[in-house]
Order: C-alpha cells, then structure tokens, then sequence
C-alpha cells in the first residue's frame, strides 16, 4: 500500500510541475532568440575548449594578425567566457525552486482511534505566480544578449588597437626608409661641397653638411630604437612576448572606401556594439519592471503529507493502521507593499538610467564618428597634395638648388633647405598614408568594416 502511495505522490507533483510550467513558458512570438555565434577560436558558447596559442607565418599580412589575436587574446577570450557564462542563467532562471521534503518523528506517540502515529513524512513544491518564470527567463535572456554585445566590442577594439599599431609600425618602416636615402643624400652633397672646398671655396658647406649628416644619423637611431616599443605593443594585443620579432608590414595598395562609402550617419552607427548592450539593458529593465509588478501577487505552495500510523490497540476497529494523506496548500502573504513598491521604483528607476545612458553614449559616438570622418577626409585630402604637388616641386627644387650651389649661384644653406623641405615633404606623406587608414580601423570599429577597406590589400607604390 505505502508503495502505491508514494507512487501516487510521485506522478501527482510530476502533473503540477508540468502543468505550471507550461503556464509558465512563454509563447513562440515572445520566446527569447538569442544570438547564435561562434567565438573567438571558431567555436560556439557551449562548446568548451582550451585555448592554444597560435603563431604569426613568416611573412604575415594584416589577416594574420588579426586572426592570431582573435585567437590568442586574453580579454577577448574572457569577453567570451562571460558571454558563455551568462548563456548559462537562462535555464536556471526558468527552473521552479526545488521541491521540498519535510519528516517529522512523534517524540511521543499520538494515540488516534485508528492506532498511534510515530512518523510524519511529506513534499511540496513551490509555484511562483503565473508569469514569473517567464520574465526571469526574460531578464537572464537579455543579460545574455547584452554580454554578448560586450564581447563584439572587445573584439572590435582588439582589431582596432591590432590595426592602430600595424599602420604605425608600417609608418616607421617607410620612415626609417627616407632618413636613410636622406643620409646617403647629404653624403653626396657632403662630396659636392668637398669638391668646391678643393677649388678654393670656403668650409662652410662641409661644416654645414657634416652637421646635417650628424642630425640625420641621430634621428635614424631614434626611429631604430622606436621599433621595438611599437613591436611591443602590437605583441601585447596578440598575446606573445614583449620581445618577440614582428616583421616589417608589407608596403600595400590598401584599397580604402571613397569619400562617398563614407557617408555614414546615424543609421550605421546604431550597428555599433555599444549601443546594442544598451539596447539589451533596456530590454532587460522592461521586464525587470514586469517582474517587480509580479512581486505584489503571492507565490503558490502545494504538497503531500503521509503519516505512518501503527494498528489500534484494540481489536476490531474499523480502518485500523490506516495511514492518512493530507494535500496541503499554502500561499506567502505580500504584506509589506512598502517593499513591493520600493523595488517597482527601483525597476523603473534602472529603465530609466539605460535610456538616458544609450542617448548620451550614442550623442558621443556620433561626435567621435565625425571626427573620425574628418580626419580621414582630410588625410586623403593630405595624400593627393603631397603625391601629385608637392613631393614633385620638392624633388625639382632640390635638383634647381645643387645645381645652383655647384655653379657657384647659390650657397650651401639654400641646399641644404630644399633637402630638408624635401624630406619633410616625404615623411608627411607617409604620416597621411597611416592616419587614413588609422582613423579607417576607428570607423570601422563603430560601424563595422566596410565592405572596400579589405584585409588582405594588394601592393602599391604610392
């Protein structure tokens, strides 16, 4: 008997859970749609896998070095385990509480007609209103989606600090590149004022020269040793040794988006990740304020009691050693609406602090989005004076000046000025290459990357 009994029990509380919990699921139009990606190392949030360290080829392209730092990245790999982890709260927030089991043993036996009792044992389980489950199902969903837009942006800025340092590596290289063609430059113009000297000239120009030569060798060093901080901080962002060798980027044909690609607005920038967490958030905080509305209706409790009754005493008495099942029900009390009240303007309050904060962080990245334009603007703008004026009356004015000094017409300092005119010239070229595609990787990290900036750009000559 008592083994039918707690079978009764068992599929008793089975149908309630059931029966609650399809009360309790929300609907297919209103069922949470998470963000199905793959992290990281190419793998998806329930899938677990130790991270291994991966290398740089011999002749690494920007790719590369976006793909090892993806895959190496410290930050970004926590980004991911948080992403993961917060995945992992949306089914404990749908589960009901745990049933309880409740055993009571008479320290003295109740004396009944029936017989005396000597042990109580029961079970309940807890139901919260009609609606809870779903919402806090609904709060962890979002949670979720917001920490996964947390991990877009860290990866986002990995790419744009990984591509900053890049472009600024490749400066130095093209840098490093001219003061050397200067040098042997001023060594020849050094011979040139050498053979007026022998002529009968005076040492002005040798001097001239030789100090221009010194300047320049010491200015070489310095762009030398600036190699290795550069090379530092690019191996920070892929996770390998401060001292670790990063070759010289490749002279590329980038091929970046015209004046036209860039007409961003508002619309792209509301793809920023930034802006989707706070988009999560709000979401979030809507149902946290349904949530908190739930709180002023109480919970359900409902359970089984079985008491063990022993045979009566006397013989012949009708149901003797029958043990009684009592179903028992129970509900908390809200009583305290002060509280219940405190925590809806609390909700509300967190709803509010959200909007406010997406519209100030949005108002932000559209002025900094500007800036960036600009900049980039203004840099190819920097490009075509420098490519297609400036460096070509440089060149001939420098070809003018020697020819002048060796004749006799000029002297060595007007020379010496169309060299340095030249150079600087040459270097603010460069210094215009890297920053658009700097202030490119800064565009792209709050709109994404437009389709014609490429990874993997061609050569050029530029």
């Amino acid at each position: 008997m008592r083994y039918r009994l707690f079978f009764f029990v068992r599929v008793f509380l089975g149908g309630l859970i059931v029966c609650w919990g399809g009360c309790s699921v929300p609907p297919k139009e209103t069922s949470i749609r998470l963000p199905v990606d793959s992290g990281p190392s190419g793998r998806s949030p329930d899938q677990v896998v130790k991270r291994s360290h991966h290398s740089l080829p011999d002749q690494p392209a920007l790719g590369d070095f976006l793909r090892v730092a993806a895959l190496n990245h410290p930050g970004l790999e926590a980004a991911f385990e948080g992403w993961k982890a917060a995945l992992q709260a949306v089914p404990q927030a749908r589960a009901l509480p745990d049933p309880k089991f409740n055993y009571g043993y008479f320290v003295e036996q109740v004396e009944t007609r029936v017989g005396p009792q000597r042990q109580r044992f029961g079970i309940s389980q807890t139901f919260p209103w009609l609606g809870k489950l779903r919402l806090r199902e609904s709060v962890a969903g979002q949670a979720a989606a917001a920490a996964r837009e947390r991990y877009e942006l860290v990866k986002r800025g990995l790419f744009r600090e990984v591509k900053i340092n890049y472009f600024e590596l490749g400066y130095l290289r093209q840098a490093i590149r001219l003061t050397e063609e200067n040098i042997s430059l001023i060594q020849h113009l050094e011979q040139v004022a050498q053979a007026r000297f022998r002529a009968g000239s005076d040492a002005t120009g040798v001097v001239k020269a030789q100090v221009e030569l010194t300047q320049l060798e010491d200015e070489l060093v310095r762009l030398r040793d600036l190699r290795e901080p550069l090379s530092a901080r690019l191996n920070a962002a892929l996770n390998r040794r401060m001292d670790a060798p990063i070759p010289w980027p490749e002279r590329h044909r980038l091929d970046p988006p015209t004046l036209a690609d860039l007409a961003v607005d508002e619309a792209h920038l509301m793809a920023h990740p930034e802006l989707k967490v706070w988009d999560a958030e709000i979401e979030k905080a809507e149902f946290e304020v349904a949530l908190a509305r739930k709180a002023f209706y109480p919970d359900v409790t409902v359970g089984v009691d079985y008491v063990e009754t022993q045979d009566a005493r006397f013989a012949g008495v009708a149901g003797s050693g029958r043990d009684p099942v009592m179903i028992m029900g129970s509900v908390n009390l809200p009583l305290w609406k002060g509280k219940y009240r405190a925590a809806l303007k609390e909700a509300v309050a967190r709803r509010e602090v959200a909007l406010e904060s997406k519209e100030d962080r949005k108002n932000d990245l559209g002025a900094d989005l500007k800036l960036a334009v600009y900049e980039y603007r203004d840099a190819e703008r920097k490009i075509r004076l420098y490519r297609d004026t400036l460096a070509p009356l440089a060149s001939n004015s420098l070809k003018v000046a020697e020819q002048a000094y060796q004749s006799g017409r000029s002297d060595f300092l007007q020379l010496i000025d169309a060299q340095r005119l030249l150079l600087d010239i040459q270097l603010s070229h460069q210094r215009a290459l890297a920053d658009r595609m700097q202030r490119l990787a800064e565009i792209e990290m709050m709109v994404g990357e437009l389709p014609s900036s490429g990874g993997n750009p061609s050569h050029e000559n530029e």
